[in-house]
């Protein structure tokens, strides 16, 4: 269809219930597909009535188009479409060219009239582009499931056409929800936490824990490469890189083998509130599930918060180590997450750690220890790398 105009019209579904916040949303959802399509082939990224259009410069741009906005949440379908004069007799001289190739027996007709000035309404206009179709074609009308959907929205200035619906992730835009700081391991866990909560629409700062010098830095490769796969659904990021090798130094040497990982977790979420204080994040985001491993057990994430000051969620706390596997296969963070690494909840931990931790126990063992200074000094050893896609 080289004489037409052809657009990536983009459909929402949570948006549209959003009320007298919806407009908000819809520029927030703009702005991110504009971001998200820069450089693409995109001419124009317009808002009209429910949707997003983006005007593209050429054909062979919609391949690179339809695979950035694919990514971008808040997207729940598109459709690339093609725009023609708003004449219903030139729609039906097109038509048979715009449907070769494409084989059906049924089909249905659904007119979106979102200029209401347009005399015939929506029915009226089904019906007749359906009986000139049936007639054309010898296929049956059918609203339900049928082999080919037509779908036509009525402009102030033309007529958009489409047929084959892209299906995307859904959510809300990314930055309508806020800023949360993910802890992220080098594991399959936390980037799909990440990937969840980015999907609810907050962005992400991210925190790694790594032990180097004391091990290698494998976990920190694994790391930057996770934040560059998910920097492409909110197009910048931050990482920090924080030490805690001199903390687990510290701790073995004044507390009970069991209690580690429960000590380790405290620091690291202290360290993390820090960090997301300076960078105005709101909660802290783990991969924990219950029950998954002895550090995730109920009474050891009740101790564990205890030592922060603001909300920790934890967004797959009611899924199994097999569901998690299939979400990260689906976002492709499985084959980066499961590259071998030495991660610093590896290092120092003991063969029976404490699944019911005590936390007046816990309290008294860190009388011990220098807390405040211990995270000042991993705070400020903190490197911060920056992402953009």
């Amino acid at each position: 269809m080289e004489d037409l105009k052809s657009h990536a019209i983009v459909k929402t579904h949570e948006l549209a219930l959003k009320g007298k916040n919806r407009p908000w949303f819809m520029r927030k959802l703009t702005d991110n597909l504009r971001t998200a399509t820069k450089g693409s082939g995109v001419e124009r990224v317009w808002q009209g009535q429910l949707m997003v259009g983006l005007t593209l410069s050429d054909e062979e741009c919609w391949p690179e188009v339809k695979s950035r906005i694919k990514d971008v949440f808040g997207v729940a379908k598109f459709y690339k479409a093609y725009e023609m004069p708003r004449d219903l007799d030139d729609l039906k001289k097109r038509l048979p060219r715009m449907l070769e190739g494409r084989s059906f027996n049924s089909f249905r007709i659904t007119t979106n009239r979102a200029d209401k000035r347009y005399p015939m309404k929506s029915e009226e206009f089904n019906r007749d582009l359906g009986a000139f179709l049936k007639d054309l074609t010898g296929a049956q009308v059918i609203l339900k499931n049928p082999d080919i959907s037509i779908y036509v929205d009525i402009q102030p200035k033309s007529f958009l056409v489409y047929f084959d619906e892209v299906k995307a992730h859904g959510g809300l835009p990314v930055g309508v929800s806020g800023k949360v700081a993910v802890m992220l391991s080098g594991g399959i866990d936390s980037p799909v936490a990440a990937w969840q909560m980015m999907k609810r629409g907050c962005q992400a700062m991210f925190v790694h824990f790594h032990s180097y010098p004391l091990v290698d830095r494998t976990s920190i490769e694994k790391a930057v490469d996770l934040v560059e796969h998910l920097t492409r659904h909110q197009y910048e990021s931050n990482l920090f890189l924080a030490p805690l090798g001199e903390i687990q130094k510290k701790i073995i040497l004044s507390a009970p083998p069991s209690y580690r990982v429960v000590l380790y977790r405290r620091f690291m979420v202290r360290i993390t509130e820090v960090l997301a204080k300076r960078n105005r994040a709101q909660a802290i985001i783990t991969g924990e599930s219950c029950g998954q491993v002895a550090s995730q057990t109920l009474e050891n994430i009740a101790v564990v918060d205890q030592s922060a000051g603001m909300p920790i969620l934890r967004p797959l706390i009611g899924t199994n180590k097999e569901e998690i596997v299939s979400m990260a296969q689906a976002i492709d963070t499985f084959t980066i997450s499961i590259l071998p690494d030495q991660d610093c909840c590896t290092l120092f931990v003991p063969k029976h750690p404490e699944t019911k931790a005590d936390l007046n126990t816990v309290l008294r063992l860190e009388e011990s220890l220098s807390v405040d200074e211990m995270v000042q000094e991993a705070v400020e050893n903190t490197e911060r790398r920056h992402f953009a896609s």
